[in-house]
């Protein structure tokens, strides 16, 4: 009879498991839909600098000595500056729609649904310095590059999170807000 039990147990789970991948399967059809993605990577010539002080450190290293003083240091110090400018670049923009129609913008794992915005509007290069300075609100939700010389301004009005307004670096922040925030679009003209 102690044997019979794990088989009974064993065929209940799976049969849990078959309910459950066909409830994944009709999750999946319903999974949002992606309307705009940017990957933040920093520009060609921080990978060439870094190639530069790579090869410059190996040298030093293999100076008056064998051909591993140069190769280990080319190794090492190549793959914590790739590794380093890598993680640099490790920021995601992403707008995504569900299926009831609630977009939601994602960053860093942060994510904001378009519900709670009542204005955007593009942080030019002109005033991207009065903007992450003197005017910067110390609860405002800042993702910023230095590489990325535009931002998205995304005011809120949400009684449940005291974040005043989101501001995030984008490549293409015309598209972030027509992505995210359609309606708002005509206003922002």
């Amino acid at each position: 009879m102690g044997g019979s039990d794990p088989q009974l147990k064993f065929e209940t789970v799976t049969d849990n498991n078959v309910s459950k991948s066909g409830a994944v399967s009709g999750a999946a059809a319903s999974a949002p839909q992606v309307l705009y993605s940017e990957r933040q990577w920093v520009p060609w010539y921080w990978w060439a600098a870094g190639l530069g002080l790579t090869l410059l450190l190996s040298a030093q290293f293999a100076l008056n000595r064998n051909v591993w003083w140069f190769v280990v240091p080319l190794i090492v110090v190549g793959a914590l500056i790739g590794w380093f400018l890598t993680w640099l670049s490790s920021t995601v923009v992403r707008v995504e729609a569900d299926p009831d129609g609630t977009r939601w913008l994602t960053v860093d794992g942060a994510n904001l649904p378009d519900s709670v915005v009542t204005r955007s509007m593009v942080v030019p290069l002109s005033a991207r310095q009065n903007a992450l300075g003197r005017q910067l609100d110390p609860a405002a939700f800042l993702v910023s590059h230095a590489w990325v010389p535009e931002h998205v301004l995304l005011v809120l009005d949400d009684p449940n999170d005291p974040t005043p307004y989101w501001m995030v670096s984008a490549r293409n922040p015309e598209a972030v807000l027509a992505a995210f925030v359609p309606e708002q679009q005509t206003t922002n003209g």
